[in-house]
């Protein structure tokens, strides 16, 4: 696809150059294009070309890997923002309540997990003292599988 005529040079950068200002290597950035994260614009030598908005969701990218977010979801969260241009103030602070709610529950999580560590692992079970206490004849296993008791938020 070649650039519309009325793009700007200035708003299309080489892979060299979104590669320089993002951190990102070339593969990472074509995997990203390949899952539909980001788009990429080709010139007449079929060199890859990305709108500057682009930086911003790569950066979106960077973000949710450091949290933890799954590609996945990142994924589902673009379908909700514009391709074709930057995404709006508004756009972002929507963003950024869903993950925060998402990173509120993890934390809780960690927390009950830091709570429940020397003690039992709620139930999967590596205390073996206290597990006749808190897990008679298995009850928690009827709440499902695994360490049930670290998804209590009590």
């Amino acid at each position: 696809m070649a650039p519309e005529p009325n793009a700007h040079v200035k708003d299309l950068l080489t892979v060299g150059e979104v590669t320089a200002r993002t951190g990102v290597a070339a593969s990472a950035l074509r995997f990203y294009e390949a899952e539909g994260l980001i788009t990429a614009e080709r010139n007449r030598g079929n060199q890859r070309l990305y709108r500057r908005h682009m930086l911003r969701r790569i950066s979106l990218i960077l973000a949710a890997r450091r949290l933890g977010i799954p590609l996945a979801d990142v994924a589902q969260i673009f379908t909700t923002l514009p391709a074709d241009e930057a995404p709006s103030h508004r756009d972002w602070v929507r963003v950024s309540r869903i993950w925060k709610r998402e990173l509120e529950d993890r934390r809780r999580y960690l927390v009950n997990l830091e709570r429940q560590l020397t003690a039992c692992i709620g139930c999967g079970c590596l205390s073996m003292r206290l597990c006749d206490l808190l897990n008679p004849d298995d009850q928690l296993g009827t709440r499902g599988k695994g360490p049930v008791r670290l998804d209590d938020p009590a």
